[in-house]
């Protein structure tokens, strides 16, 4: 099998080489701009992502483990321009439905479901033990965090961020470049970008700079 080169030596980075250790990688190192890094658990930081270039060749396989949605994309977009072959990472323990379509650069987790008829796009994180009911799409480099439900035929944008155990009810759109709180509860469908915290999901807007408002949607 090729060689893995994995962009971000992170806490997120080393489960990510896990999951591909389990998928049979066995030559796997790290990028990261930290100069002060040497190891990303028992794998070997290499040197700093923007140097990704030079190890682009035809036994060498890339993926981005990066949290923040606009870095991850901007990184693998990088990778891709310059010719670099981007992966998929599923862990064995996930159970996807046979129908299932996933993009490159997103990865699904110990523990997550999938289920039929469901589109997951390019660079996104299925975290651990989360689920993805029927019908449902989800745009690029989409985060859902660990234990988040989504209930069938919902559909995410691009660079939304789903915190942890928050739950989507069915037939609900999430428009691009939101953020869902942790525990948050979306019950209606969310057309204009921000922060979206509670139960039920209400946007928080800035008022002043210590200040916060709610607005319900």
């Amino acid at each position: 099998m090729n060689r893995l080169i994995i962009i971000g030596a992170s806490g997120h980075g080393r489960v990510v080489a896990d999951i591909a250790c389990l998928c049979g990688y066995r030559r796997i190192d790290f990028l990261d701009d930290n100069k002060s890094l040497r190891n990303c658990g028992k794998y070997k930081v290499i040197g700093p992502g923007k140097e990704f270039t030079e190890f682009v060749k035809e036994d060498t396989e890339f993926f981005v483990a990066i949290g923040d949605t606009k870095i991850r994309q901007k990184i693998q977009k990088g990778i891709e321009k310059a010719g670099g072959k981007i992966i998929t990472l599923i862990h064995p323990n996930a159970v996807i439905a046979e129908d299932v379509q996933i993009g490159k650069g997103s990865v699904c987790m110990a523990g997550t479901v999938v289920n039929s008829k469901t589109t997951i796009g390019e660079g996104c994180i299925v975290n651990t033990s989360s689920s993805v009911d029927h019908d449902c799409t989800i745009g690029n480099y989409v985060h859902i965090a660990v234990g988040v439900h989504l209930s069938g035929t919902v559909k995410v944008g691009d660079r939304v961020w789903i915190g942890a155990g928050a739950t989507i009810s069915n037939n609900v759109d999430i428009c691009k470049d939101c953020m869902i709180g942790a525990g948050t509860v979306v019950v209606r469908s969310i057309e204009k970008s921000g922060v979206y915290i509670g139960i039920p999901a209400r946007l928080m807007s800035k008022t002043s700079e210590d200040s916060w408002e709610n607005e319900e949607i």
